[in-house]
């Protein structure tokens, strides 16, 4: 049966370093889908656009906001992830959801042997990576991180403070079979 690895995180946690690690430690091969490659799909002048997907800054933190047409890019971007699936490919999904959105997407992926790993790790870990990295809206994570994991069952957890990309996809990697 084809597998699915969902990461679920904060932007900046660490889930396509983990992706990289288990696609190199995985025994079969595993595309490796990201959340980011969907919303580069854009134009530049609807990056930031309240029709698409856009970023509010509210106090210190920074919104994302989806509109009628992003609500449907994201949409597709699950039938994407399920028809590299239906086509035989087993692959990592690499996405930051909230509770509806994971609700959608385990629905979507029903018919595959799909697991979803919830990755975490303390906001001041979180904001110093997105701080490093300089393609990321400042204050972002912040807003991502009271809301990804509520509501949220995952079958494992990984804090990506504690472990490192290599050591998270050996724990993955063993837990799942892969």
């Amino acid at each position: 049966m084809t597998r699915v690895i969902v990461l679920n995180g904060v932007g900046s946690v660490g889930k396509s370093s983990l992706a990289a690690a288990v696609q190199a430690l995985s025994e079969g091969p595993l595309l490796h889908v990201a959340m980011d490659s969907f919303l580069e799909m854009l134009p530049e002048k609807l990056k930031d656009h309240p029709d698409w997907i856009s970023y509010v800054m509210v106090d210190d933190r920074v919104e994302v906001q989806v509109g009628p047409v992003g609500a449907r890019l994201l949409d597709g971007m699950l039938g994407a992830v399920a028809a590299l699936a239906d086509a035989g490919c087993d692959l990592i999904f690499d996405a930051v959801m909230d509770r509806e959105r994971v609700a959608a997407c385990r629905a979507r992926l029903q018919p595959f042997d799909a697991v979803f790993v919830g990755l975490v790790a303390p906001l001041e870990v979180i904001e110093a990576r997105e701080a490093q990295r300089g393609d990321r809206k400042i204050g972002l994570a912040r807003a991502q991180h009271g809301r990804v994991h509520v509501g949220v069952d995952d079958d494992l957890t990984l804090d990506m403070a504690e472990l490192t990309p290599e050591a998270a996809a050996r724990v993955l990697c063993e837990r799942f079979g892969l």
